[in-house]
């Protein structure tokens, strides 16, 4: 039976080229998003997926978990009621100093980064057991390895899918759910547009949404070992040198750093 795979934020950037990368793959894929037009944008460009059902598209608020529950259930209905990988990838991005930021985006960026995914996990929970070999992979970012200056509250939301993804690979390995969290750093999308804050002129905007497709795919056809390898892959070689050195690094060193790069 086809791999079937549930995407949130597909509509444009990292979720977007994720459907695509999938598709081409021949993987079964679901969609989802609250920007409608960019759905139906997705949809025509994929018109033979469409017909084949191979790509399925819908609107998905994923803060609702009504709505959660009724795209898994439409989404599995033809797949005997299982969903094999679980993409959270929808989220929202505020910059700037945290002061000058309205408490209600700030507010909105914890309901969509973190809100999203726990409903996500949670309500996809029923479809991943029935998989027998199903996967979770959870957007994070580099922004989780110390708290970052002018990101703060974002980067507050993926500390917590970060301690989310973690937890739950413990809980559902017997369950045969394995869980990733997926760390790039500054990505070349539409959440980065307008963006000038130091860390992101000190270290620019090296990633690409394609880059990130890749590295998805990569992870969801990692062979799983006995031993599992841990739940975090960096993506790019900038993320993959930062996520290593805060293994060995003391804490005021990550500090002293992640100072040092905000003050750009």
């Amino acid at each position: 039976m086809t791999t079937s795979v549930f995407v949130t934020g597909a509509a444009a950037g990292i979720g977007r080229a994720t459907v695509q990368r999938l598709l081409e793959e021949g993987y079964r894929v679901g969609a989802y998003d609250v920007d409608v037009a960019g759905l139906g944008s997705l949809a025509e460009e994929h018109g033979a997926a469409v017909a084949d059902g191979l790509l399925v598209t819908g609107r998905l608020d994923v803060t609702d978990a009504d709505e959660w529950a009724a795209r898994l259930a439409e989404f599995t209905a033809s797949s005997g009621g299982a969903l094999d990988v679980l993409i959270n990838n929808a989220g929202i991005l505020s910059s700037g100093p945290f002061e000058d930021i309205p408490l209600a985006k700030q507010r909105l960026m914890v309901d969509v980064n973190v809100g999203g995914v726990l409903n996500g996990c949670h309500t996809a929970h029923p479809y991943l057991v029935a998989s027998g070999q199903a996967q979770v992979i959870n957007l994070c970012s580099a922004s989780a390895i110390y708290g970052q200056a002018e990101l703060a509250t974002y980067s507050a939301t993926k500390f917590a899918v970060r301690g989310l993804t973690e937890a739950l690979d413990l809980e559902w390995r017997a369950q045969g759910i394995r869980l990733t969290a997926l760390w790039p750093l500054f990505v070349n999308t539409g959440m980065v547009d307008g963006m000038d804050i130091g860390s992101s002129r000190s270290l620019g905007v090296r990633l690409t949404a394609p880059d990130v497709a890749d590295a998805i795919l990569a992870a969801i056809t990692a062979p799983r070992r006995r031993l599992p390898r841990g739940v975090h892959r960096a993506v790019g070689r900038q993320a993959k040198t930062m996520l290593a050195a805060s293994d060995m690094a003391p804490g005021w060193v990550l500090r002293a750093v992640n100072a040092r790069v905000a003050s750009h």
